[in-house]
This record gives C-alpha cells, sequence and structure tokens, in this order.
C-alpha cells in the first residue's frame, strides 16, 4: 500500500519521534556493565547486545533476554522491586531509575523530520497513534511537547493493564489500529527496532516503514520493512506525491 493512501500511521515512540532511545541506551549499558561484572562475566556490554535483546522489547522481557544471552538466569520478582534487587524486575527498575534522571536533567525534544511529517499528518486529517513498549512513553510525549497530538496512545501501561502481549507480537498495534477504527491493512507503522519491524508484519499492516537509527537498513529488510528512511521527513514527499 502507497503511504499517500493509508487511513492511519502508527508511530514507535523511541527512536522513532524522540531521540530517547539514545537515553534508553545510555541507562541501559549503565546498568547492564554493573549487573555483568557482578556476575563476573569478563565480555563487554555493547550497543549490539541493545539491539539484539532490548531495543522495542517490555522492559524486564529485555533484561531477562539479554542476561540469559550470557547466561545468566535471575528470577523474575515483581513489578515494585527495589531498584538494588537482583531480579528481573529489580534490574529493569534500576534502569528505569537512572533513564528518569536523565530525562529531568536533559530533557527531550522530538526529531525535526519526525514532528514535521506528524504535523503534515494532522493538517491532513490522517489519523495517528503512539505505540510504544515503553512505560514511560505518556512523560517522554509530555516532555518533548507531543502530548495531544495523536488520537490514542497504546503503551507499556497500557500492556500490563490491559494484559496485551509486547512486541514482537503484534497484539499493541492491532489493539491500536482498533481504537482508530482502521483495518491493518489500511495502516502504516514506522518503528525503528527490529522487535517492532517484526511486531508489525506479523499484524499484516499495510506498509511497514523503518526509520535507520542505527540497526542497519538490511536487519531492518530482513525482519520485514517495506521501506527503510534516515529521517521521517522523506515520507512527506511521499505522501505529496500520493506515492
Amino acid at each position: 500500500m502507497p503511504f499517500a493512501q493509508a487511513d492511519a500511521v502508527l508511530f514507535d515512540l523511541d527512536g522513532v519521534l524522540t531521540p530517547t532511545a539514545e537515553v534508553h541506551m545510555v541507562a541501559w549499558a549503565a546498568v547492564f556493565s554493573k549487573e555483568l561484572a557482578a556476575h563476573g562475566d569478563p565480555r563487554p556490554y555493547s550497543d549490539d547486545d541493545y539491539f539484539a535483546y532490548v531495543d522495542g522489547k517490555p522492559r524486564y522481557d529485555g533484561v531477562d533476554a539479554l542476561l540469559r544471552s550470557r547466561g545468566i538466569e535471575l528470577p523474575w520478582g515483581e513489578p515494585d522491586d527495589a531498584p538494588e534487587a537482583d531480579t528481573v524486575c529489580g534490574v529493569g527498575n534500576r534502569k528505569n531509575a537512572v533513564f528518569a534522571s536523565i530525562l529531568e536533567h536533559d530533557g527531550v525534544a522530538p526529531y525535526p523530520g519526525s514532528l514535521k511529517l506528524v504535523e503534515h499528518l494532522v493538517a491532513r486529517g490522517v489519523p495517528t497513534a503512539v505505540v510504544s513498549s515503553s512505560k514511560n512513553a505518556r512523560p517522554v510525549l509530555a516532555a518533548s511537547g507531543l502530548a495531544g497530538r495523536f488520537d490514542t496512545v497504546v503503551d507499556g501501561v497500557t500492556a500490563v493493564e490491559e494484559g496485551i502481549p509486547g512486541k514482537p507480537a503484534p497484539d499493541m498495534f492491532l489493539v491500536a489500529a482498533a481504537r482508530l477504527g482502521v483495518a491493518p491493512e489500511r495502516a502504516v507503522v514506522v518503528e525503528d527496532a527490529i522487535s517492532g519491524v517484526e511486531a508489525a508484519s506479523a499484524g499484516g499492516f499495510g506498509l511497514v516503514v523503518a526509520v535507520d537509527r542505527g540497526v542497519g537498513a538490511p536487519a531492518l529488510i530482513s525482519a520485514g520493512a517495506d521501506v527503510v528512511v534516515l529521517d521521517l521527513a522523506e515520507l512527506i514527499d511521499h505522501s505529496e506525491a500520493g506515492a
């Protein structure tokens, strides 16, 4: 389906609309470097680990996947575990505390090209949604000035409250499309993470657009992306040209 013919556009948040993926990466690196060392793993944590095991997934799932890749198995724990707890939830909560501190100190602004595309779609009356695994999605939207610009938000909090499986399952995107009253095959998904692209592809969406923020076009196409761009402003030309 051509981008210009879409009845709705569903956006991931971190790395797609805002550069908070970079903040997440810094926070994860700080936490995982110490956690791996505490368990005697001499191999350094890297950005490749982030993209392979953490990017786009619900927070605790990412913790579990990364640690298991190093042969480390922690008890899952509970979502209200203290950040000091040596559980999957504790490690995830530790990371969230670091992320919140960075966000509060440094703030965040949307990618200029992404903001242009959102404004373009709103001006054309195209329904939009944010679909993010992050439980920090709404604070990030508020901090970046994007709150209130989307017709619906399906985030990590929504997923927990409503029992919606996280990415790479397609359910969060399917819920957002249903809330917009749009069939998946008539909607576009915009993602930057392999797990998110896989989710959109599995959901049967009409067009899966990947913005390459470091994963690499080949990996995104292999995961199911139909189109890969470097900046979302590129899609405005497609929209105006009817492509």
